[in-house]
């Protein structure tokens, strides 16, 4: 009797864990977070998205993206004036999945536009995935929205035109219908390339490196995140090479934070913030906003040196 009664344990203890095997084995094939993307069309129809939203955007390697530069905003940080070029512009990225699409953005709110606008984001199916600053000591103070979306391109294209028309009527005014500012830029943009080890590009006076992340294969829900889609580091120039003012964002993976943050205050470049940018991305990434002020080579070193302890120092 004792031995059936043991042998009758060790089946069960056997089913159970059969049993647990299984759920944890479906449970990483098919997680609930990941979005499957059947074969389809795998275009975008981009005519139809600037026909429904009224807007014009720019196309890369199949994707699509529609930037809102914020020219409404007078935003000052320590005596620099932050225009779009320097972190100041609302986007919606589309990129396709199967017959459908995702859309991923970075919306920028004053405080007056963050509840109305966060209550559109909802009713329109969107998800928020961070709120968050890019500056300190900034007026208006300025908060950062990111959101998320999967479906129909028509209807994702509907919810882009309504998150906008929604900030535009928190403002009284469309952001981008008031005149682009520049700024003064008497940098020396060669010795910065050669330093950074990536060309940038210059817009309105600010002077911007934007590098990617070719060896880390981001995907959101499953589908791959380009930097197009803003996975990427980046960092934006103005001023002069005595006195300059570099704003950024780093990428980085969860064992990249703690000495990309210590190589950064080491150097003098303060780190303003620390989020998420997305919710159900793997690998698991977090990002980094910095300001820095100050001689222009030295800054520059000091942002080497803290791109020298991400993946990303070997690929440009």
């Amino acid at each position: 009797m004792k031995f059936l009664l043991l042998l009758c344990s060790c089946l069960v203890l056997l089913f159970a864990c059969n049993q647990q095997a299984t759920i944890e084995g479906n449970v990483a094939t098919n997680p609930k977070d990941t979005i499957p993307c059947p074969s389809g069309s795998s275009k975008l129809d981009i005519a139809k998205i600037e026909q429904i939203t009224g807007m014009r955007g720019a196309e890369k390697n199949g994707e699509y993206k529609i930037t809102v530069p914020q020219n409404d905003l007078n935003i000052i940080v320590d005596g620099f004036k932050i225009i779009p070029p320097m972190g100041l512009g609302s986007w919606a990225a589309f990129t396709v999945c199967g017959d459908s699409a995702m859309v991923m953005g970075d919306i920028i709110v004053t405080e007056n536009d963050l509840k109305p606008v966060q209550q559109e984001v909802i009713s329109r199916g969107f998800t928020i995935t961070a709120i968050h600053n890019h500056f300190v000591r900034n007026q208006p103070n300025v908060m950062y929205m990111h959101i998320d979306g999967k479906g129909k391109v028509e209807d994702l294209s509907v919810g882009v035109k309504g998150i906008f028309d929604k900030v535009k009527k928190s403002r009284g005014k469309d952001p981008k219908a008031s005149p682009a500012d520049s700024v003064v830029n008497t940098l020396n943009t060669a010795m910065l390339d050669s330093i950074i080890g990536q060309k940038g590009e210059m817009s309105k006076g600010v002077y911007k490196h934007t590098i990617g992340r070719p060896d880390v294969a981001l995907r959101e829900h499953g589908i791959p995140v380009s930097t197009f889609m803003g996975f990427n580091t980046w960092a934006a120039w103005q001023g002069t090479p005595e006195k300059a003012a570099v704003a950024g964002d780093f990428t980085m993976l969860e064992n990249e934070v703690a000495p990309v943050i210590k190589a950064l205050i080491e150097n003098g470049i303060e780190v303003v913030a620390v989020h998420n940018h997305m919710v159900h991305e793997k690998p698991r990434v977090f990002f980094l906003h910095y300001w820095g002020i100050g001689n222009a080579e030295k800054i520059a070193i000091g942002l080497k040196e803290a791109l020298n302890q991400t993946g990303a120092k070997m690929k440009h």
